[in-house]
């Protein structure tokens, strides 16, 4: 298998990561050295938490689905790309961020 391919979009990936890490940083120090309320700042490090929480749960919730998927493909012997098997992926997207925004909603409440 060549792989080559992979190292340019990983490396893009990294990067955007790391710049995106730096400017968060860089923004959260910036909030606290302006003097700004304690309770702006609290509420703004929480909602970029439970965001974030939010953002793990719903790739989980995603990815556990997308297993299914798979597996459901497996099961039935389809081992080449068809319809039936992007319909059966998509089926399993759909249903998998459902079953998050449902997540989501029982647990605001």
């Amino acid at each position: 298998m060549n792989l080559e391919f992979l190292i340019p979009i990983v490396l893009f990936v990294c990067i955007t990561y790391a710049i995106k890490a730096v400017v968060d940083a860089r923004v959260r120090r910036q909030m606290v050295e302006s003097n700004g309320s304690q309770e702006l700042v609290r509420s703004i490090v929480e909602s970029e938490e439970a965001r974030r929480r939010h953002g793990s749960l719903r790739w989980g919730v995603v990815l556990v689905a997308l297993g299914i998927g798979f597996t459901a493909i497996s099961a039935q012997g389809l081992d080449q790309i068809t319809p039936a098997t992007l319909a059966i992926l998509l089926i399993a997207t759909g249903l998998g961020n459902l079953a998050y925004f449902l997540l989501a909603r029982k647990l605001a409440a």
